[in-house]
Formats: C-alpha cells, sequence, structure tokens
C-alpha cells in the first residue's frame, strides 16, 4: 500500500479528507441516518460512510460492524475506487479479486458488496457508501440508484457540515454558512423529489412537514392531503389503525422503527410497502422529528409467496416420497473424511433405521464401524462435483442400497445431496434365485421323488384326467378304496364308474376344470364289488389335463344322514308330546263347556214340552255363559298360535290402565294395595285395546293369586327402545321404539325351570280347579302377534314382573268408538237398504239374516262364493256386505276383489272364526271393509251393521 500512496489520486484524495476535517471524527446523527436508510433501502444487514485514509478506511456511519476502522489490505471499497460510480459483487467467492480475503473465506463470511462512490465536487473519490450482507446477492436498479443518491447526500453533509464549521470562525462566515445551509435543504429537498423511494420527514409532533414528489406521484394525494397525518388515508382500511398507532407509539418513545402496510396507489390497487424511520435531533439534543422513506415491495412480496410456496411443494415433496433422501456436510479439512446429516426426511429414517438424534452427528463418531465406502463416495463427490450412481451394501445397517449421490450448493460448502432406496429384500431375491439356480437340479429330483411317495402312499384319490373325461393316470389307493386296477381305469370315461344321478354333475366339474377353474364336488362311484362310495373332490387344471384329489366321505355321509333322522324322530316325538298335551287341555275344557250348553238346552226342551216357561230364561243364560266361555277359550287358543284376529289401533296405554283401576281394585280385594305409575310423555301403543286390557287383568290375577297373604301389585308404563345388540340376544324381535306395560306383585315368585315353561299352553302351577293355564299363553301369542313380545322376571320369595312390550305408534291417533252405546230403536232403518248375506253355515247364514230383518234391512241370501258373486255382478242394489272368508268355491276376499271392480265403493264385513296374523299385518283389510271374529254377540253383530251402513 505504499506505493499506492504516492499516486497523485491518493494525494487528491488525502487533501479532500483534510479539506472536510472529517476523519477521526465522532459520530453523528445525520451520517447515522443515511447509513441505516441505506440499510433499509437495500436489506442488508451492513451499511458503511467508508472514508479512505492513507493506511486505513474510516467508517464516519456504520450499521453492523460495530468498529470505526479497519485495515485497507481487506478492503472492498479500495477497489470501489477505481471504478466509475458504482462497484458492485454479487458473490465474493466467485469473484477473484476476494475469493481469498480474510473477510470472505473466514469470519464475518462477507459474500456481497454493493458501493455507490462519494465523489467531492471536483470528482476525486474519497470513499464510498456501501452495504454488505453474508449471502449472495443483488440489487434491483431502484435499489441501486437510491444507493447513488444518498452518496450524494452524504456529500452534501459533508460540504454542509465544513460550512458550519468555517461559520464558527466569524460572523460572516456564519452568515454564509446559514444561506448555504438554506440552499443545502432546497438541494436535499430538490435530490428527494427526484428520488426513486418516498420520503418524508415530521415534526416533533408527529406531523408530516414534508413528502416527496414520489410520494405524491405513487398515492395521488395533494399536499393539502398528505401533510399532518393526511397520509395515513392512503394506507389500507385494515391497516391504517396499526399504522397510526405504531407511528404515533414511535414518536413518543422517539426510536427508530419500520413497519409493513399495504398503500392505496393512483389507480385505487393496494401495494405492499416498507416505512423504516430515523428520529432526528439537533445540535442539543433537542428531538426535531422523523426522517423516513417508503418502498413499494409489492414485486418482491410477490416473489416472497411464490418462494414460500415454491418451498411448501418442495418440503411436500420431501416428506412424502418415499425414497429416503438426505443432505450430508463432508469435512475434507483432516486426513481422513468424514460426514453428518444435516437435514433428511422421513423416509431416511424408515429405510436406514438412524434415530433421529444421527442428525448433526459426525459419522465417525456416532457409527464407528460404518464402513470406509461411504465416505470415499461421499468425499470424491463432495471434491469433484460429478455425481455417483451405485448399489452398495452395509454390513452395520444390515441393508443394501440403490444410492445416486451429487454436490448440491457451493463448492466451498462441500454439501451432498443422497437419493437412496432401501433394496435388500430385492438383493435377498437375487441371492435366493441365485442360489435355487446352483441346486435347481437336485431339488427338481427331491420334489420328484416326494411326489412319487405321495402318489404312492396317499390313502386318498388322485388322479389326471383330459379335458375330455378320460382317465390318463391314477394312484394305487384307487385299487385300495374302489377295487379297480390302473390297467382298469386309464383310458376310459369317468362316468363309466360314477353313479348315473351323478353323470351331469361330473361333466360340468371337468368342463369347468377346462375353461380354467378349481372346481370342488362330492359325488359317488361304484365299487368294483356293486357297492357305493361318495367321493368328496378338489380339482384343478394345469396344461391340457386337470388334476384332482378325492376323499372317501361315505362313512361321514352315512353318519350325517343317521343324526339328522334321529332328529327327526327327536322333532316328531317332542311334536305328539304337544299335541297329546294341548289336546287333552282342550277336551277336557271344551267337555266341561259343552256340558253346560247342551244341559241347559237339553233342560230348555223339556221345560218347553211341560209348557212351563219360568225357568227358560235361567237356561237360556246357563247355556249362553257356557258357549261364551267356550269362545274365550278359543280366542285364547288362537291367540297363543299368534292366529287370533286383531284390530290394531293407537291406544293410549295411560288411560286404558288408569280406566280399568275401579275393575282391578274390585278384582284384587281390600289386602293387596294397587299402584298405579304412568310415565309422562309416553308414546301411543300399536295394538288390539280389548286384547290389551284382558292381557293386563289376565296378568293382575296372576298377581293376585300370587300373594294370597296380601302384597302390592304395581302397574308402570314407560317408553323403552330395544337397540341392535339387545334384539339379537332377544332373537325375534326387532330393533325400535316400544311402549312397555309392566305389571309386579311380591307375591311367591317363580323357579327358573317355572318360568322357563311359564308361556306354554295349559301349563299352571295353580291347584286343579283354579286356572286353566292359558292365561299366560294367551298374553304371549297376543304379543308376539302384534310384533312385540313379553318377558318375565322372578324370584322365588320376592316377586314377579312382567313386562309387555308393543311397538310404538308413529301416525295419527284414531279416535275409539264407543262401543258401549246401547241399542234401541234408533238402530234400525227404514230407508230400504239392502244387504247381502254369504255365509255357507245354514245356521249362522239364518241368525245374522234375522237379526238384519229384525233392523229393518233388506236381505239377500248367498250360500257360496259363485252364486253370491253372481247377485254382486248383477244390477241389484246393494248396500253392504256380509261374507264369511272361508267360503267353497271361492273365499270370501276372492269375492271382494272381484265385486270391487264393479262397485269399487262397495262396503264389506268380513266374518271369521280362524286368520293368519298376515291378515292384518299385511293389509288385508282396505278402506271400507270391517272383520267381525265368531263367535259374535248379537248386539255386537248389530252395532257394527248400523254403523258400516250409515257410516
Amino acid at each position: 500500500m505504499s506505493s499506492s500512496a504516492q499516486d497523485p489520486r491518493d494525494a487528491r484524495r488525502l487533501a479532500a479528507l483534510a479539506y472536510y476535517q472529517i476523519v477521526d471524527t465522532p459520530r453523528e446523527a445525520s451520517f447515522d441516518e443515511l447509513a441505516e436508510l441505506a440499510a433499509d433501502l437495500c436489506g442488508a444487514p451492513i451499511a458503511v460512510v467508508n472514508l479512505i485514509a492513507s493506511h486505513r478506511q474510516f467508517f464516519k456511519a456504520e450499521v453492523g460492524l460495530g468498529v470505526r476502522e479497519t485495515p485497507l489490505d481487506n478492503s472492498f471499497c479500495i477497489h470501489a475506487l477505481l471504478e466509475d460510480e458504482f462497484l458492485l459483487v454479487p458473490d465474493a467467492t466467485q469473484d477473484a479479486r476476494f475469493a481469498c480475503n480474510p473477510l470472505v473465506t473466514g469470519e464475518p463470511h462477507l459474500r456481497f458488496y454493493a458501493g455507490a462512490l462519494l465523489k467531492t465536487a471536483d470528482g476525486v473519490p474519497i470513499g464510498t457508501l456501501c452495504v454488505l450482507d453474508y449471502q449472495p446477492r443483488t440489487l434491483t436498479a431502484l435499489q441501486q440508484k437510491s444507493l447513488r443518491v444518498l452518496a450524494r447526500q452524504v456529500m452534501a453533509q459533508l460540504e454542509l457540515r465544513r460550512e458550519v464549521i468555517e461559520r464558527d470562525r466569524g460572523n460572516d462566515e456564519l452568515t454564509r454558512t446559514r444561506n448555504e445551509a438554506v440552499d443545502s435543504e432546497a438541494r436535499f429537498r430538490n435530490m428527494a423529489d427526484y428520488a426513486p423511494v418516498m420520503l418524508w420527514v415530521t415534526d416533533a409532533n408527529g406531523a408530516c412537514t414534508y413528502l416527496n414528489q414520489r410520494w405524491y406521484d405513487f398515492t395521488g394525494q395533494t399536499p393539502a392531503e398528505a401533510e399532518g397525518l393526511g397520509w395515513l388515508a392512503a394506507t389500507h382500511p385494515d391497516d391504517s389503525q396499526r399504522t397510526g398507532q405504531i407511528f404515533l407509539d414511535a414518536n413518543a418513545t422517539r426510536v427508530p422503527f419500520r413497519l409493513e402496510y399495504r398503500l392505496r396507489h393512483a389507480d385505487g390497487s393496494y401495494h405492499w410497502a416498507i416505512d423504516a424511520a430515523l428520529p432526528r435531533f439537533g445540535a442539543d439534543g433537542t428531538f426535531l422529528g422523523y426522517i423516513g422513506s417508503v418502498i413499494d415491495i409489492q414485486d418482491r412480496r410477490h416473489a416472497e409467496e411464490q418462494l414460500q410456496a415454491s418451498e411448501a411443494r418442495y418440503r411436500t415433496l420431501f416428506n412424502s416420497i418415499e425414497s429416503g433422501f438426505c443432505v450430508v456436510e463432508v469435512d475434507l479439512s483432516g486426513d481422513q473424511v468424514d460426514y453428518r446429516v444435516v437435514e433428511a426426511n422421513p423416509a431416511f429414517f424408515q429405510q436406514t433405521g438412524f434415530p433421529q438424534a444421527i442428525v448433526d452427528q459426525w459419522l465417525r463418531k456416532a457409527l464407528p464401524n460404518l464402513e470406509e465406502h461411504w465416505y470415499d463416495v461421499y468425499g470424491r463427490v463432495a471434491r469433484s462435483g460429478e455425481p455417483m450412481r451405485f448399489e452398495q451394501g452395509s454390513a452395520a445397517l444390515e441393508r443394501w442400497f440403490d444410492v445416486f449421490a451429487f454436490r448440491t450448493g457451493h463448492a466451498s460448502e462441500s454439501r451432498v445431496a443422497i437419493l437412496f432406496n432401501d433394496i435388500s429384500a430385492r438383493r435377498k431375491a437375487e441371492e435366493a434365485l441365485r442360489q435355487l439356480n446352483e441346486t435347481l437340479e437336485q431339488q427338481v429330483a427331491e420334489r420328484t421323488a416326494e411326489r412319487d411317495r405321495m402318489w404312492a402312499t396317499s390313502p386318498d384319490l388322485m388322479l389326471v384326467i383330459d379335458f375330455s373325461g378320460v382317465f390318463r393316470q391314477v394312484n394305487p389307493a384307487w385299487t385300495t378304496m374302489l377295487g379297480y386296477e390302473a390297467a382298469e381305469l386309464i383310458g376310459r370315461h369317468v362316468t363309466e364308474f360314477v353313479v348315473n344321478d351323478d353323470h351331469d354333475d361330473t361333466i360340468q366339474s371337468y368342463r369347468s376344470a377346462a375353461a380354467g377353474g378349481r372346481t370342488t364336488i362330492v359325488n359317488r362311484y361304484h365299487h368294483k364289488n356293486g357297492s357305493t362310495r361318495w367321493i368328496s373332490w378338489v380339482a384343478a387344471p394345469a396344461g391340457d389335463v386337470t388334476y384332482a384329489t378325492g376323499r372317501d366321505i361315505t362313512a361321514e355321509r352315512e353318519q350325517a344322514l343317521a343324526l339328522a333322522q334321529t332328529e327327526e324322530q327327536l322333532r316328531q316325538a317332542q311334536k305328539m308330546e304337544a299335541v297329546g298335551q294341548l289336546t287333552g287341555g282342550i277336551a277336557h275344557d271344551f267337555n266341561n263347556l259343552l256340558t253346560g250348553v247342551i244341559g241347559s238346552l237339553d233342560l230348555l226342551q223339556r221345560q218347553l214340552a211341560r209348557g212351563q216357561t219360568d225357568k227358560l230364561a235361567r237356561y237360556a243364560t246357563a247355556a249362553t255363559t257356557s258357549a261364551n266361555r267356550a269362545a274365550a277359550l278359543t280366542h285364547r287358543l288362537l291367540a297363543f298360535s299368534r292366529r287370533q284376529p286383531l284390530d290394531p289401533k293407537a291406544v293410549n296405554a295411560n288411560r286404558l290402565v288408569s280406566g280399568m283401576e275401579d275393575l282391578l281394585r274390585r278384582t284384587i280385594g281390600e289386602n293387596i294395595a294397587l299402584e298405579i305409575v304412568t310415565a309422562g310423555g309416553l308414546w301411543q301403543s300399536l295394538c288390539d285395546p280389548h286384547q290389551l286390557e284382558s292381557a293386563v287383568l289376565n296378568l293382575v290375577i296372576n298377581g293376585r293369586d300370587a300373594m294370597p297373604g296380601g302384597g302390592t301389585l304395581t302397574i308402570e308404563t314407560c317408553n323403552a327402545h330395544i337397540d341392535l345388540a339387545y334384539s339379537a340376544r332377544l332373537g325375534n324381535v326387532r330393533p325400535g321404539q316400544y311402549v312397555c306395560v309392566c305389571v309386579t306383585d311380591t307375591g311367591t315368585g317363580m323357579t327358573k325351570e317355572t318360568i322357563a315353561r311359564a308361556f306354554e299352553p295349559f301349563f299352571t302351577t295353580k291347584p286343579i280347579g283354579q286356572g286353566t293355564g292359558l292365561g299366560l299363553s294367551m298374553i304371549y301369542g297376543f304379543a308376539r302377534q302384534s310384533e312385540g313380545y313379553a318377558k318375565i322376571y322372578s324370584e322365588v320369595g320376592q316377586g314377579t314382573t312382567v313386562k309387555l312390550y308393543l311397538p310404538r305408534f308413529y301416525g295419527d291417533a284414531d279416535r275409539l268408538d264407543d262401543e258401549q252405546r246401547g241399542l234401541g230403536t234408533a238402530h234400525g232403518t227404514d230407508a230400504g237398504e239392502v244387504v247381502l248375506v254369504i255365509e255357507d253355515e245354514t245356521v249362522v247364514r239364518d241368525l245374522v239374516v234375522e237379526v238384519l230383518q229384525d233392523l229393518g234391512y233388506q236381505t239377500i241370501e248367498a250360500a257360496d262364493g259363485p252364486s253370491g258373486l253372481k247377485v254382486l255382478q248383477s244390477a241389484a242394489r246393494i248396500d253392504l256386505l256380509i261374507t264369511d272368508i272361508g267360503l267353497p268355491g271361492l273365499n270370501g276376499r276372492q269375492v271382494v276383489d272381484a265385486a270391487r271392480q264393479q262397485r269399487p265403493e262397495l262396503k264389506v264385513l268380513f266374518m271369521t272364526g280362524y286368520a293368519e296374523n298376515a291378515t292384518i299385518a299385511n293389509g288385508f283389510l282396505e278402506p271400507g271393509m270391517q272383520m267381525i271374529t265368531k263367535p259374535f254377540a248379537i248386539d255386537a253383530l248389530m252395532l257394527r251393521i248400523r254403523d258400516m251402513i250409515k257410516g
């Protein structure tokens, strides 16, 4: 550097520095502000106002260095003096002038430099305003232009400073200095107005006193609109409050600030901008306000967003690819190459088995037994930059890898990217294949011998059959199992040995195998001795033949047949036992009832023959009572078998139970307390209300009889829900919502054996003469026929609870007819209505006709379906059809269906003594149809006829 000191340019530079009297002077706010503004404008961590002295460079202002001077030996700026206006070094490691500079190769590892020359009015360069960075980069044209403008402002400050010094030498000089200061301010404003960035100045109160022309051109505001705090109106509405608050808070604390907000462009769009400012202080430390700059960073924000999106896509790909990927830093400085993982994707750890903790650890220490090959390869790639593709195994990791390695980043970083896949399974398969090929001949011989042994010794039939059904090979088991020698089978068709009834299945089987299917079949073969064997076959095609194996299952089939016959015999025995029990119970009860009917009628006839009438009413009542009991017994039997015709309606169980309270209290007596607990919000149930009343009454009577010494009987209602799991345990009960009616007594209770039989017909634990054993069976049949169920809970000595679950009704409740209305003369008619009666039983037909005639209706009779249909298809007036369901020729429903084709509004009353549950469940009754069950009371029949005709 001593020779350069003698250069005339160096002498002029040193003279200029002496003229400005600036070297070794303290820091001054005006220069610090310019350095900080340069750092903000360029987004650089370091900014310096650098003056080149004789053997050193003096930093009048600096940001990010922390020192005031450094030797010229490592100076970037000494090279900038050789340029005309500007020196730009994007990457110092790639520039021969700086690649070996200690400040580049060592701390602080500078990579980027940009300096605008500080020139006197005579054009003498005395230093630079420069910015530096630790990363390679460049400056936009706007940033370069801004740096030149700020360099001229530094020179303006130097001139102003020198003039202030001269002012202090005398009053004349003071006056001149003031004039020059004003001129300098004018020059500042002139330069600021043409600066490529927006500049502003505020007073100590925070009011904006100056904005340069660039602000007004960008925002479209006028000075009157922008000054003071008016500039905030140009910020985005969502940013305005935050921006104003930060500005006011900074003005109060008098500290530098920097923020980003959206600024409205003159065209109405919003651009992101950076606003950076420094406080201004007078010579006496008085706070003067702020000076700041605003830079449009819309393009930079867009680029950053694109970079972030690109980084996100890279990171997604990095984390999701199945191949292992890592970046390693290779240490080439020592005698042995070493490397460490600095970045890795999830597949890296999965495929290598390394723990997460391996990151940033040097491999020679972390994995001492790792093969040297890996260090050699990655060291070679890091030095040469040549990528390598190879396959290599690692005993330390117990894996084989397919690897592609290439250098990434600058050569000085010694970083290698590695993309790899674990190919251990493939290598293992290849090794197995190699070994297989080496031993294939021996294995084939062994397998062949093994197959021959199995063929010869297998107890099962084996054969090779062609696709036309001809035997090609058979094993010795054919002789053992069926008595045929191989010569008797080979060349003959399979159907020659199969029972005739199984020919079609056998032919279909070998044809299916010919089409490529794997078939199974069971067929019967003739033994050579004339007997038959059942054979279960499994077959598969191979080439132009089928291989099949057959197992003799004759003994199994015979055992299964014997078991089925035994089970059938058992079922028949159980059925006959039940029939016997049922028949005996029915015969006993019906004999008693028929005795009452026949005896009463016989006595009535005797009284009539004698002309005595005083006892006729008693005998008629006795006969009627016995007949009604027989009818009730029939209903109970039908309910148990689930054949009792029901009239399901929407029923309010709370109302029904409460309405029975007086009857129930009279039934149970005074020594038993009755409690009725009804649930609020109870759903409507769908069932026959009369059958439900009968069921509740039966349960109450059973409870009463179980408490001879008194106790408490409770009737409860509630809503219940049966889920799938509970439904599966119950069996034959659909899941869903039910209404539960529960009757509980505190009586003697039942054993488990009694509970198991409680619903059986004629089963009773009561003494002889006190019960038929049909009560609970009738209740069970009613519940099941109503698509619900019944359940008994009981403990001996504790009492019994019986729960009836009836399905919930979801529609609108029908109003129940008041069937207690009496019959009087008003039930007759004089309108001439005509009723057709079809009934094959003469007694019943005559009874119905007589009732109709008593009511004043005209009647037409028919004894069978065809004759009744003939009347219906005529022009005769028919207001109501009363027909039995079970008729000869055509049944009642068939007659009605045919008649309604001509008489769609025909009203129909069906009579039945027997009906399937499907009668109601499957929509047997259509609009305009009703049903009455035999035997019926005359009053009930008259009421039903009147209601249907009048309705």
